[in-house]
């Protein structure tokens, strides 16, 4: 691949144009916003200006319920040799080409697993896919050299390429993206109107947990649009453990001591499942979990703090498999988390104790 035109500058299209233009491929942009397009190519992410002939590939990064419709146009006028797209759901954009007549050989359906919860180019880097699954949906008649393509594009992504049928694709991400999205906004939405004394007390559970809620709405709309069946599926069985946990709940509060045995039972059943399936969520580098043990360090909200923990693990052998930061309430200080093999835990807290470092626990 030598050439490529990207239409739709947001955030994914945009952090794809950084990414091959950083690795030597000549990048054309273009979106219904022209500003979008020229902040795209400002960043670095290719030209604004049209492409004199054919490209090698064009990549569609539109919401999905444009997809289709980018698509078709760009395939009538011939502007590529390969054509992919990126939208979130796959099924739908195809059965949408495939009713238009359009022949797909030179099309594949993708999805990069991978976002944040800010858009548009200025949220674009060229790095957001790296080490993430792109997932890839050839058909029979897709041909080879748009497979190829496609492939190449992942590498100098450097992403994982994962190959899976679009339908199979679209209910698995209703599963791991569309309904934790919708779950994590309706939590959030229990803070609205809540007192300001119990917002107070937010800690880095509800952070967590309310993390995505940040996300665009008019975004998630399109998206959800696009793919409510089997989103609907999977909140349906959320919505059963959820009254399930209910009558649980309301059982514990009763003054029958069967009621509440029974109560304590569900909800420790829906506990040790949530842990099973929580296991089940690859680890590092998509490997297998791996548990590692903590090493809490008190730190103080100045710069070069956490360069400085970073700097003395190093020091001490140590590598440092995750990080997590506690915000302490009302206080310029928190806890850093460091996640570390269990072995190393005992060679880190002395390295660090030994040179001045306050751990807790």
């Amino acid at each position: 691949m030598r050439t490529a035109l990207v239409i739709g500058t947001g955030l994914v299209g945009t952090s794809a144009a950084l990414a091959l233009a950083g690795r030597g491929i000549h990048v054309h942009l273009a979106d219904h916003d022209p500003e979008s397009a020229r902040t795209a190519a400002a960043l670095g992410a290719g030209t604004d200006g049209p492409p004199e002939g054919r490209v090698d590939l064009a990549v569609i990064a539109v919401p999905p319920a444009h997809t289709a419709a980018v698509l078709a146009d760009a395939m009538r006028d011939g502007v590529a040799r390969g054509y992919l797209d990126v939208a979130s759901v796959k099924g739908g954009p195809r059965r949408e080409l495939e009713a238009l007549g359009l022949d797909l050989t030179p099309y594949i359906g993708t999805h990069p697993m991978a976002g944040k919860e800010r858009s548009g180019p200025l949220a674009a880097t060229a790095d957001l896919f790296e080490g993430r699954p792109w997932v890839l949906t050839p058909t029979r008649d897709t041909d080879t050299e748009v497979l190829n393509l496609a492939l190449e594009l992942v590498a100098l992504c450097r992403a994982v390429p994962v190959v899976m049928d679009a339908d199979a694709h679209d209910r698995a991400v209703a599963l791991v993206s569309h309904t934790p999205q919708l779950i994590s906004s309706m939590v959030a939405a229990r803070l609205e109107e809540a007192d300001e004394t119990a917002v107070r007390l937010c800690g880095q559970g509800i952070r967590d947990v309310t993390r995505i809620a940040a996300s665009d709405p008019r975004m998630w709309v399109e998206i959800l649009s696009a793919n409510p069946g089997p989103v609907a599926d999977v909140l349906a069985g959320v919505a059963a453990d959820l009254e399930e946990t209910v009558t649980a709940l309301r059982g514990l509060h009763s003054a029958d001591e069967q009621k509440r045995s029974a109560g304590a039972d569900a909800i420790e059943d829906v506990l040790r499942r949530g842990n099973a399936g929580r296991v089940r969520v690859p680890g590092k580098h998509g490997a297998a979990p791996a548990v590692y043990e903590t090493v809490a360090v008190l730190i103080g909200d100045r710069p070069g703090e956490l360069a400085a923990i970073f700097a003395d693990a190093g020091r001490a052998g140590v590598n440092i498999e995750d990080v997590r930061i506690e915000h302490a309430t009302g206080q310029q200080a928190g806890l850093v988390q460091l996640m570390v093999e269990p072995s190393a835990a005992p060679v880190l807290g002395t390295a660090l104790q030994e040179r001045g470092w306050s751990i807790r626990g």
